[in-house]
């Protein structure tokens, strides 16, 4: 097919900075479906289901569909289908993880799931996970970001969470969102494309450039929401591309197509 023809997009701080869109965000993906290039938002995003997601963004006018959002919840749900979890997250994403077995006591938990921070953080769910994980559970986390932009700035994520239990434990967390391969495949497969056909275009250095990267997608940083002027620098590679904002990514796409 041919690189500049497919993309991976981010949502937060992508598209969107507190679910509202960036400036440019909209007419961007009205011009990939102009210009024929096919796309899925690839999003580490915790707090809300698929179709709220889905509904949220064409409230706005993006036109996206919930075909069109693949989320780490749903394919933690997928991955771990029937498994009993104690989960720590915030946000309502409970549709999205029907298929697994939700669980209040550490006992009887057999996986401690982690999804995006937020106030439930507390050390009193946080060491009801250590005590699950001390029982013998596995620790599986959606993802393990440090950090998102709000509107207000920027937010501590779980992955400070996720390698203080680490740390406490001994343990090592099994990771199904970005950065993770298996999540860039699946994208890859829902779109019926190679890697060497893709771009992904993130705001995380780490999670989604560098992670698609080491798995032969193109990467595409966009200096928008965590990869903002004054955000931390993270990260320890470079980008394919960098771009202002998602607004300028049509204009790279029609360059790697007939470049």
């Amino acid at each position: 097919m041919g690189r500049g023809r497919t993309a991976l997009l981010d949502i937060d701080g992508v598209l969107t900075v507190g679910w509202k869109p960036l400036p440019g965000a909209v007419e961007a993906l009205r011009r990939l479906d102009g210009d024929g290039v096919r796309y899925v938002l690839l999003t580490n995003t915790t707090s809300r289901t698929r179709r709220s997601i889905a509904d949220t963004l064409a409230a706005h006018g993006f036109p996206v569909g919930i075909e069109q959002v693949l989320t780490a919840p749903a394919a933690t749900a997928e991955r771990l289908a029937g498994t009993r979890c104690l989960l720590l997250n915030s946000g309502d994403i409970h549709d999205d993880l029907a298929p697994l077995r939700l669980v209040d006591d550490p006992a009887d938990a057999e996986v401690v799931l982690i999804g995006g921070a937020g106030p439930e953080f507390g050390y009193r769910e946080l060491d009801r996970a250590f005590a699950a994980l001390r029982g013998g559970a596995r620790l599986v986390a959606m993802h393990r970001n440090a950090y998102w932009r709000t509107p207000a700035g920027l937010r501590l994520d779980s992955g400070a969470f996720v390698a203080g239990l680490e740390y406490a434990t001994g343990l090592r967390a099994e990771v199904v969102g970005k950065p993770a391969g298996a999540f860039f495949a699946a994208a890859l497969a829902h779109l019926g494309v190679a890697a060497a056909d893709a771009v992904m275009v993130g705001d995380d250095i780490e999670s989604d450039v560098l992670g698609a990267q080491r798995h032969g997608i193109g990467g595409v940083l966009v200096r928008t929401g965590k990869a903002a002027p004054g955000a931390p620098e993270r990260g320890d590679g470079a980008p394919d591309h960098v771009l202002d904002s998602v607004a300028d990514l049509p204009e790279l796409l029609a360059r790697l197509r007939t470049g």
